[in-house]
């Protein structure tokens, strides 16, 4: 993966082609498109199970040469074998991976000359985006509160200072858990590197800045200025399952319903600001929202906002 894209006929046969070209599309994914973790994740097995589909419904082994030559067929053949598995595939999941597989074979297009408009031509189901299902302000409160309440103090404070991070500064798990330890102590705000490696300051409130505080001085761990703020049970990274593990158990223990996930907390950040009369294009750069659309998802929580403006605004109102 650290190596540049090659061109095929570099390549000592078609087998090791086919793989050579995989490593080049994940390292462009990786550090010139810069997709998320999760994201590249996720491309790299969708396109390794279309492989897999294909040597079998094929019954033939793989190389660059049948992969320019694949028809829109034997794409549909594949997305229709994965919403009829065990565990189907549901739209969302379907236009993520045939996503993922036409970023394969644009790449091939682009880097090795390998053009494909059969692969293009195949369309995706219309995902209408749902809107945001964020917490109550109460949930927010009692789901921060409760997180202490763990055998190990250190763990509760860590804990509870992630979510309130989330809730507080409207920030992703990633987000979080991807602070370093030179930020200590917290000023008044935060440099956040987001989605597509973009950055935005973030202010930080006295709450978090307190809560971080006290899991710093639980923690039993040394925390580096170059290493993570956010530290495991024994001592690695912080990881985000765990944190969406300690969720969960947070939700069953206050009866909320399974939307009550770490992410939700950064939804009720945003609409809870929108309900105290917060400015959506301000919203928007404190989410780190690249477009003001995505944003607006939050009226279709409150529509109350939007009245509320039209209200104030209109000269017949």
């Amino acid at each position: 993966m650290s190596e540049g894209p090659r061109r095929a006929e570099e390549f000592p046969d078609e087998g090791e082609a086919l793989s050579q070209a995989r490593l080049a599309w994940l390292h462009w994914l990786k550090h010139e498109r810069r997709l998320a973790g999760n994201t590249l994740e996720a491309y790299q097995r969708d396109v390794d199970a279309f492989f897999t589909f294909l040597a079998q419904h094929r019954g033939e082994g793989l190389n660059l040469a049948s992969l320019s030559e694949l028809l829109a067929s034997d794409l549909r053949a594949y997305l229709a074998r994965r919403r009829q598995a065990n565990t189907p595939l549901g739209d969302r999941s379907v236009a993520r991976a045939l996503a993922g597989i036409r970023s394969y074979f644009s790449f091939l297009d682009r880097r090795l000359g390998m053009a494909n408009t059969s692969i293009s031509s195949v369309r995706g189901p219309k995902i209408k985006p749902s809107p945001p299902r964020p917490v109550s302000s109460d949930a927010a409160f009692e789901l921060i509160d409760l997180a202490e309440n763990v055998d190990a103090a250190w763990i509760g404070a860590r804990d509870t200072a992630v979510l309130t991070l989330l809730y507080g500064c409207g920030l992703r798990i990633s987000e979080a858990i991807g602070l370093r330890g030179g930020e200590l102590p917290l000023s008044s705000t935060l440099r956040i590197v987001g989605k597509g490696q973009k950055t935005r300051l973030v202010p930080t409130l006295p709450v978090a800045r307190d809560a971080v505080a006290a899991y710093v001085r639980l923690c039993p761990y040394p925390i580096l200025s170059e290493g993570p703020l956010f530290l495991g049970a024994r001592g690695g990274p912080l990881r985000a399952r765990l944190v969406q593990a300690s969720m969960a158990k947070l939700r069953r223990q206050l009866g909320l319903p399974d939307s009550a996930t770490p992410h939700a907390l950064r939804h009720a950040f945003a609409t809870h600001l929108l309900q105290s009369g917060g400015d959506l294009r301000a919203i928007q750069e404190l989410l780190g929202h690249a477009s003001l659309s995505t944003t607006q998802r939050y009226m279709e929580v409150d529509p109350s906002h939007m009245i509320a403006v039209f209200s104030n605004a209109h000269p017949r109102a």
